[in-house]
């Protein structure tokens, strides 16, 4: 992959020696735009959530819409288990 040499390192892991909950979110983007759907979810679980969270916080600003602001929430509780249970299942 080409696009590794122009991420930015994770400041976490090179300070303290451990992942970040944040770690692969980089590599699972460059994937998703090389087409690998499946890669990006395995490198990153998260990625997906946060699409579609990011798609309708987008929205939001561009519609002002009443249930955007409910389904916003929902979407950013739903990235944040998803960015803590893939954080949590890396170290066991």
């Amino acid at each position: 992959m080409d696009a590794e040499k122009y991420m930015l390192p994770c400041i976490n892991r090179r300070i303290l020696g451990f992942d970040c909950p944040g770690c692969g979110l980089q590599r699972s983007a460059a994937l998703l735009f090389e087409g690998d759907f499946a890669g990006a979810f395995k490198m990153y679980p998260a990625i997906y959530p946060l699409l579609l969270l990011s798609a309708f916080l987008l929205a939001g600003i561009l519609w002002k819409r009443k249930n955007f602001s409910a389904i916003t929430t929902g979407l950013a509780i739903i990235s944040v288990l998803f960015i803590m249970g893939n954080y949590i299942l890396k170290f066991l």
